[in-house]
């Protein structure tokens, strides 16, 4: 029988609930539970698909195709797993489906409200993520701070769910941030002491709580939660800024988090097997050499938007004993060549990320021109590989005009263009090439060799691909296509075999990237950068 455990978040936004669910689902994993992670998110949006990620962050996707909140992402890493459309809920795909409903009379003339037909449908999720997976636990984490009003019908699912499953098959975990006032040196306990008579005002008592904070707790602190929160003394858990998130599982295990978690379901405890972990953690804290990466976007003033990327780029540094130093680059700053230049000069390798839209294009074009000229290790991804092709057409083949008809609906040689599937479509949620799709490399090229494989599954989030007319002029003048979809139709990655790492991907690969298996093209670009050092 699934168990299960609600997480939810008190005194303010941005705790980190996904940082403490992901790294308990490490714990369990480490003691041999099978683990999956949901993300219950308030917004009225269906999914974060058309979101500014300047308003949301990264957008995550998954095997199956489902663009979802971030903390999915780390879910993933922390815990190996794939996750898909049921791992993440919004209040947009509750309510549409429930309207779906209604209209087709499923509700026989009933008065469709939040309770019950709301709050039904969200516990309708839980079960159906239960009856897919059959996990022997279910971290549920509940978006925004308790509190709000959007995430009012989702605390009373979990009520209703916590009353139906019964004692010791339901548990929740309340996070909570404690202030410290550096005038009088304290930690004050009373925001978290409020933000839990709010989570008990709506029927729910926390079973345990994990207090972020920047000093230790002290002992007299811990027992004042315990007596005014109603949790026990070893249920109040301290969570202390830490360098990496990937400490935040070791360090909630010292505090036995997993055992009291254990105790509370009725589930015998059992060894964790952690050793891989220390060692990931302490070649993270004792690094041997620095690398520094340019991240050359559009959005670098919030680095979440590319949250991924930068710990695929983590993962590959841990794998080489170096710590990976991230320059953002604003691309539209590159617009200027000299500027470029100057911003490029002091990095060890270059990546260009996705996104969508003209801003900051020409800019891109210059970083990706400077890392071929100057043999300067280069990753692209989506985005990043059509502007290398546009790039390599322009400034090597002699296209003067080429571009993607998506900047440029007229332009003379359109290198990119939207794929043919994508023609007629006219919505934007949910409607491009999404999801996992096999690739086919070519034998003997260094995408090949860094996978130690030539058929791949990476998955993908767009509409627009090489133009195919132009495929044969381009190759011929010396980029390599050197991986395409199983039907030779679709060009999936590129590169140029005399640079030491030049290599583009039409697929996200850091969606797949894990702390303790890095994936191989950013592993292949650190690799390269770190050899040229």
């Amino acid at each position: 029988m699934t168990k299960y455990i609600f997480i939810t978040g008190g005194v303010v936004s941005s705790l980190g609930k996904g940082i403490i669910a992901a790294s308990l689902g490490r714990l369990l994993r480490a003691r041999g539970f099978s683990v999956i992670n949901q993300k219950f998110d308030p917004y009225i949006n269906v999914d974060p698909g058309t979101m500014s990620p300047f308003q949301h962050g990264e957008v995550f996707v998954t095997d199956d195709g489902a663009e979802t909140d971030l903390d999915l992402g780390h879910y993933e890493r922390f815990t190996d797993t794939s996750l898909g459309k049921l791992n993440n809920v919004t209040s947009g795909s509750v309510y549409s489906h429930v309207i779906k409903k209604e209209r087709r009379g499923d509700y026989l003339g009933a008065t469709v409200q939040v309770i019950p037909h709301i709050t039904n449908e969200i516990k309708s999720r839980i079960n159906g993520a239960s009856k897919q997976f059959k996990p022997d636990f279910q971290l549920i984490e509940i978006g925004g701070t308790v509190g709000d009003i959007e995430s009012l019908p989702f605390v009373e699912a979990i009520r209703q769910f916590k009353a139906e499953a019964g004692i010791g098959n339901a548990i929740s975990v309340h996070c909570t941030l404690l202030p410290y006032l550096p005038t009088s040196g304290e930690l004050k306990t009373k925001p978290s002491q409020h933000s839990v008579n709010v989570l008990r005002s709506y029927g729910i008592q926390p079973e345990i709580l994990v207090c972020r904070t920047t000093k230790p707790i002290p002992k007299t602190e811990k027992e004042k939660l315990a007596l005014f929160c109603s949790v026990p003394k070893e249920a109040v858990i301290e969570c202390r800024d830490m360098k990496s998130i990937y400490e935040v599982p070791l360090a909630l295990e010292t505090q036995n988090m997993a055992k009291v978690v254990l105790d509370m379901l009725r589930v015998p405890d059992r060894k964790a097997d952690l050793k891989d972990w220390e060692k990931l953690v302490e070649r993270i804290k004792n690094p041997k050499k620095v690398v520094r990466v340019a991240i050359a976007g559009k959005y670098t003033k919030l680095s979440d938007a590319y949250i991924s990327v930068v710990e695929s780029l983590k993962h590959a540094g841990y794998a080489n004993d170096a710590s990976i130093d991230i320059k953002w680059i604003n691309s539209e700053e590159c617009i200027d060549d000299k500027k470029c230049k100057e911003l490029l000069k002091d990095v060890h390798a270059v990546v260009v990320p996705g996104g969508f839209g003209i801003r900051g294009i020409e800019g891109k074009l210059n970083v990706i021109k400077y890392a071929r000229e100057n043999n300067v290790p280069f990753l692209g991804l989506c985005l990043g590989m059509q502007c290398a092709v546009i790039e390599y057409a322009r400034n090597v083949v002699g296209l003067k005009g080429a571009n993607s008809s998506e900047f440029d609906e007229h332009a003379a040689y359109p290198v990119i263009d939207l794929m043919l599937e994508q023609k007629n479509v006219n919505a934007y949620g949910g409607t491009m090439r999404l999801g996992a799709y096999e690739c086919i490399l070519k034998k003997g090229s260094k995408a090949a060799k860094a996978y130690g494989k030539e058929k791949i599954s990476e998955r993908h989030r767009h509409r627009y691909e090489v133009n195919n007319e132009y495929l044969k002029q381009i190759s011929d003048a010396g980029l390599v296509f050197s991986g395409m979809s199983p039907d030779g139709m679709l060009a999936e990655v590129i590169e140029l075999p005399k640079l030491d790492w030049f290599v583009a991907s039409q697929f996200h690969p850091e969606f797949k990237s894990r702390p303790e298996k890095p994936h191989p093209l950013f592993k292949g670009l650190i690799d390269a950068a770190i050899k040229k050092l």
